[in-house]
């Protein structure tokens, strides 16, 4: 109806046009006393080639407004295929939009290749980086002093700064830096627990893992990268207790692989890293994977970059896994990071 309604704005005019110039023949033919019987056959086919022409209007009206919805919606160049111009007027408006969609392509084209560029050189400053990073933890190494273990501490946030950076511009196309194969949790949250065992130490905070038979198909790199930012991030606002790794217990699930093959939906392995840390606000969870969000206890602390929950979301998404948090302020947090055992679909 609102089509019909648009069309008939639209054409206003010549129906207008048409209609009065009808009216004014009537009105002469009966100022003439000329008999309507002879003008009823001419009105009739007036009338009807009025319904036609208003009919193949609104039809080629209505074909013209759905190419243009499905154009609107195509974020791929689409001028060459608009509707044949009727008219001069047509041909120019076609003509300009050529004109703003080539140019379009061009800025589209110098801002990916900026955007290749700036990546290429923080890629580059980046591996740069690690050289004196490195050197300076060989030269910490050669003492065993409160000073220089502070200052490997600091070092290694550092390095997870710079690691951040490196991740957040591989997540940009992670196409070409996916390998999905089956591995196994326990050696990849293993390899991450022992990065982060100075931090464990330092702080004197207990570590409940008990080992993962477990196996996933996904990406062990990327996954390490996420459990690893759980880490960081629990590690970081805990001050006292401790961090718990395990499996979500799941009722009824065999842990048979023939069992779990014959099931037509297997239930996911669901890895939990709990903390008995400051936890999050309520109205903070909703936002905790937005890119810079901090939230009110990553203010006050002046710890929370907002980068490794975004970037962890990101990437598990793109690996077929879902990630969500529980959290009660003053108790801590849970993070849980679910695996599906269905085969992934990536495309």
């Amino acid at each position: 109806m609102k089509l019909l309604i648009a069309f008939l704005k639209d054409k206003t005019r010549e129906i207008s046009l048409y209609a009065g110039t009808v009216g004014i023949f009537i009105v002469v033919a009966f100022l003439y006393n000329i008999r309507m019987d002879a003008l009823k056959y001419a009105l009739l086919l007036v009338i009807l080639w009025l319904l036609l022409y208003v009919i193949t209007e609104y039809h080629r009206f209505r074909k013209k407004h759905l190419l243009l919805e499905r154009f609107k919606k195509s974020t791929q160049e689409c001028t060459k295929e608009l509707p044949e111009c009727r008219n001069l007027l047509e041909l120019d408006y076609q003509e300009l939009l050529g004109i703003f969609d080539e140019k379009i392509l061009e800025l589209k084209s110098e801002a990916r290749i900026k955007g290749q560029d700036l990546s290429d050189y923080y890629g580059m400053w980046v591996h740069q980086i690690k050289t004196p990073i490195a050197a300076m933890r060989l030269l910490l190494q050669s003492e065993d002093t409160p000073k220089s273990r502070e200052c490997a501490e600091e070092l290694f946030h550092i390095e997870q700064y710079v690691e951040m950076v490196l991740g957040y511009l591989r997540t940009e196309d992670m196409s070409s830096d996916l390998k999905l194969s089956r591995c196994a949790l326990d050696s990849i949250i293993r390899e991450q627990i022992h990065k982060y065992a100075g931090i464990f130490i330092s702080k004197k905070l207990s570590l409940t893992y008990e080992g993962i038979s477990e196996n996933v198909l996904t990406d062990e790199k990327w996954l390490g990268f996420v459990i690893g930012q759980i880490l960081s991030n629990a590690l970081k606002y805990t001050r006292t207790g401790g961090i718990r790794i395990s499996l979500k217990d799941v009722p009824g699930n065999s842990q048979n692989t023939e069992d779990i093959s014959n099931m037509i939906s297997p239930s996911p392995v669901t890895l939990i890293i709990k903390d008995t840390g400051i936890g999050i606000r309520k109205e903070d969870l909703p936002r905790i994977f937005e890119k810079g969000y901090t939230g009110v206890n990553g203010r006050e602390n002046n710890r929370a970059t907002g980068i490794g929950l975004y970037l962890s979301k990101k990437i598990m998404k793109r690996l077929g896994h879902r990630i969500y948090v529980t959290s009660e302020e003053g108790k801590g947090t849970k993070v849980f990071l679910e695996f599906s055992q269905n085969v992934l679909t990536m495309y």
